[in-house]
């Protein structure tokens, strides 16, 4: 009987998140292969670094599920895993930039605005799933940021879209393209120093 009622509370403790976890995650592995074959197909940086964030947030929500019913001192150092990841694909697509700065090609603006717009309604209705949950636990924290940041990186794609097309240039692709390394390695960076402060302040190493 006591295991019965111990399952049954933790389903109804995890159960919403894990549902909502898994929508998001869906919804982003699917984006990533679309943003990253018009990003390929477009010439775009912008887009390209937007599919690569979809596809480190996906790496961080499915490290989300895993741990959600471990105790709370690994979901805390899941988010320096989590960071280290953000980070990682964030110099990646600093990289891409650098690569476009050499092998210079003007992406098709059109493509840009139609799929950056696909993505931004995909990223605002995973937004608005994980609202409720942010203040949960880092766990959870990390995910909802992931998915504001992607809503930040869509409106910058409009943006950059627009530049492409009032410039003819490929400049305003790849100043997009940075910012949006720029903002991930920013959220890195802060999911990792609170999980250190949380290990701190729980007597972890």
């Amino acid at each position: 009987m006591s295991d019965c009622c111990s399952e049954i509370d933790e389903e109804l403790a995890h159960g919403p998140k894990r549902r909502v976890l898994w929508i998001v995650l869906v919804l982003n592995l699917i984006m990533f292969f679309v943003e990253g074959i018009a990003g390929w197909l477009a010439q775009s940086n912008a887009l390209m670094a937007d599919a690569l964030d979809m596809l480190g947030d996906a790496a961080v929500y499915g490290f989300s599920l895993f741990v959600i019913q471990l105790a709370p001192v690994w979901r805390t150092r899941s988010g320096i895993l989590k960071a280290s990841i953000m980070s990682l694909f964030a110099f990646g697509i600093l990289g891409s930039a650098l690569y476009r700065v050499y092998h210079q090609a003007v992406p098709i603006a059109s493509t840009m605005g139609i799929v950056g717009a696909l993505a931004l309604a995909i990223n605002l209705l995973c937004a608005y799933l994980l609202l409720r949950f942010r203040n949960d636990d880092i766990n959870m924290r990390s995910a909802w940021l992931c998915s504001r940041n992607d809503v930040l990186a869509n409106l910058g794609v409009l943006a950059a879209a627009w530049g492409v097309a009032w410039t003819g240039s490929h400049w305003p692709d790849l100043a997009v393209g940075v910012v949006i390394a720029g903002l991930i390695l920013q959220s890195s960076l802060g999911i990792f120093k609170d999980a250190r402060l949380e290990l701190k302040e729980n007597g972890q190493p």
